[in-house]
């Protein structure tokens, strides 16, 4: 039987302070959190929804470095343009902190060191690079060097992004320092290590006995690491950016992140709630839901657990993880780094008041069980499809038709038909739908439920026709109606964990004191003779410029990563002068030039080589038009073999460069040359 808990806590990943989120973010942690969080207070339940910004690390030094300025001012910077835009979008955090705060920096440095006075830490000396001009160790993201496997001369200390092997620093080849460009040297340190091999048998007992109901990207990876061993962990590490170990001699070094991040949300809860944060921590009656994307299930299944366990004194585990999956952009992963992204700051201020519009289509293409990916045209055309022309469409009906035949004033229902009380059994079966997804956190699947409802209505509308019936039947008009605007009232009640913009416009237009979870499903919600108001347009059709604007932003920002990354390619084998010689290349001139019909590539070139007129089929049709091709001079290799392409026999080839985006260039004299002038 299910355990029935007085109150719920529920964290969210603190995203990290060196730049803005995006919707990958959102996707995968921030939107479904707040739409259970939201669902929870609907349902009147004990619940709060812990949030902040992590703010401690390597990669916030090294933005820092690049920058020229201070780690708290791109922290400080980057904190608030989250924490703005997340409030905007209407994600409703009780409270959004940061690592930086006070209460944060002592409840960490206690946990530490709790710890640590218990014994549960190891205490291990390695060695590690070291700056001797910097007088610093360095992190894995300040050494780069020549990859071992591919050769890419500046790999990181922790990967090589050309072919994206995991590295340790010491396997780098020629390493140097990206503080002073210097060869580092080795150098002894001693860090503190959590041996999560000590928490290894408790930890197979709560995750593999006890929780077989965790999703199975959650589950199966949980079990993978415990089936491989545990190994003890680093706490600490050689930074000057963090929270000091607080332990004599340990100068120089801080909490490592992954170790610090966490207790962020216990020192976050004990802000909000100074005098009652243990409830939510201590007592076996709260829940805590940990949402988070799949690249942190590590660290809240098996690594705060055990520091958790190590630290006693009542702590709870996490009652569940829902982790998603990646989101991807226009088939690509998204990238910070390459600026990959659709950022959340910049949304809001390109699409302004249609922050539920991303919610929906984010919700809808949530990556739950596998990675998914957003378009800017599925986003154009589940706006006009979905939100526009079913869910606006019904409920803007509902209401016109409402003020034409009543005046606004909700009619008393009359004698109910078969296909009135249709609509409030599926209704009831909508609900208890809606319910068990929103309860296992299939949020996905409870968006399909709540806007099965507006089906729902545009169905029940065009079977009864009021419009028609209205004609000679006003009584039947006025049940006819009540039902629609107890359907509109339904959907204000379903959509406000989803939608809750929509949810409180709605609200507002049907003239609604409040909503509760207990109201969806019924067909009395709003009391005959209440007065209405005016009909609004819930959403907006988006147009092909708007979209297209953003795709084109997409398309620049992918041109401008491929011209900074690009490389010469590596020069072919030597060849001696008569093999050259060999190839017969000549200048023409273009006389005609057409596309080939059903060949988007290809162009057809009749050219004047000097002799007489030959024909040439080249695939560069994406990068020219054949009408401003013609009379120009190009070069071409004469002596190819003719071959057929789609039925055209070419006698020869055009030369062209490739840009670095992949775009080619025709080849062809600088000044005009007599056609068949051999290139020397």
């Amino acid at each position: 039987m299910e355990k029935k808990y007085k109150r719920t806590l529920i964290t969210t990943a603190l995203p990290y302070a060196n730049g803005p989120v995006h919707i990958g973010h959102l996707a995968g942690v921030y939107v479904p959190a707040d739409i259970y969080a939201r669902y929870l207070r609907l349902r009147g339940d004990d619940v709060i929804m812990i949030g902040g910004s992590d703010e401690h690390g390597v990669p916030i030094t090294i933005k820092a470095r690049r920058e020229g300025v201070t780690p708290q001012d791109i922290v400080d910077r980057y904190h608030n343009i989250i924490k703005d835009s997340f409030k905007e979008l209407g994600v409703s955090f009780d409270i959004y902190s940061r690592t930086t705060s006070d209460t944060h920096n002592a409840t960490a440095s206690e946990f530490f060191r709790r710890l640590y006075d218990k014994g549960e830490f190891v205490e291990k000396t390695s060695m590690q690079l070291y700056d001797e001009e910097a007088a610093q160790f360095l992190a894995d993201r300040y050494v780069t060097g020549k990859c071992p496997h591919c050769g890419n001369e500046n790999a990181y200390g922790d990967q090589c992004e050309v072919c994206g092997t995991s590295l340790s620093p010491d396997e780098l080849i020629d390493p140097r320092s990206t503080i002073t460009g210097s060869k580092p040297v080795l150098k002894e340190t001693k860090h503190w290590y959590l041996p999560l091999d000590k928490w290894e048998p408790a930890l197979r007992k709560w995750i593999l006995e006890g929780h077989k109901e965790w999703r199975p990207n959650v589950y199966g990876q949980c079990k993978s690491w415990l089936d491989l061993g545990l190994q003890p962990r680093a706490v600490s590490r050689d930074l000057d950016w963090g929270i000091p170990v607080p332990v004599e001699g340990a100068d120089g070094k801080v909490l490592y992140v992954w170790f610090d991040a966490p207790i962020g949300y216990i020192s976050n809860t004990k802000e909000l709630l100074p005098d009652t944060w243990q409830t939510y921590w201590k007592d076996p009656e709260t829940r805590m839901i940990h949402f988070i994307g799949k690249d942190n299930i590590v660290f809240h299944c098996i690594v705060f657990p055990s520091m958790l366990m190590a630290y006693g004194d009542g702590f709870q585990l996490p009652d569940n993880v829902p982790a998603n999956e990646f989101l991807n952009l226009e088939g690509d992963k998204i990238s910070t780094s390459r600026n990959w992204a659709v950022w959340l700051h910049e949304y809001l201020v390109d699409f302004p008041g249609k922050q539920d519009v991303l919610r929906y289509v984010l919700t809808a293409n949530a990556p739950e069980t596998k990675d998914n990916d957003f378009t800017w045209r599925d986003f154009q055309a589940r706006n006009n499809s979905e939100l526009v022309a079913i869910l606006g469409n019904f409920v803007n009906r509902a209401v016109v038709l409402t003020h034409k035949y009543f005046n606004g004033t909700v009619p008393a229902k009359g004698a109910m038909q078969e296909v009135d009380r249709n609509v409030f059994t599926e209704l009831a079966e909508i609900k208890n739908s809606l319910s068990d997804n929103l309860d296992n956190f299939h949020f996905r699947d409870a968006l399909k439920d709540a806007m099965n409802i507006a089906r729902l209505g545009n169905k029940y509308l065009q079977e009864t026709e009021p419009w028609k019936v209205a004609k000679a039947d006003m009584d039947r008009t006025a049940t006819i109606l009540n039902v629609a605007v107890q359907l509109c009232a339904n959907i204000a009640v379903a959509f406000e964990p989803f939608l809750p913009f929509m949810s409180g416009q709605l609200v507002k237009m049907l003239g609604m004191a409040s909503i509760d979870w207990d109201m969806l499903g019924t067909d009395d919600i709003i009391a005959a003779g209440s007065a209405i108001g005016q009909p609004e347009l819930l959403f907006e059709k988006i147009e092909d410029d708007v979209i297209e604007a953003q795709v084109k932003r997409l398309e620049d920002i992918k041109r401008q990563n491929q011209l900074d990354n690009w490389k010469v390619a590596p020069q072919a084998e030597n060849v001696d002068f008569d093999t050259f010689k060999k190839c017969d290349i000549r200048v023409g001139t273009v006389i005609e030039c057409v596309k080939v019909p059903k060949a988007d590539k290809l162009l057809k070139f009749l050219i004047d080589d000097g002799m007489a007129k030959r024909t040439i089929v080249s695939g560069i049709a994406k990068y020219y038009n054949p009408e401003d091709l013609i009379g120009k001079q190009v070069c071409f290799i004469a002596n190819f073999e003719p071959r057929k392409l789609r039925g055209i026999l070419s006698e020869g080839m055009i030369l062209s460069a490739e840009n670095p985006d992949g775009s080619l260039v025709v080849i062809g004299p600088t000044a005009p040359v007599r056609p068949g002038a051999q290139v020397m």
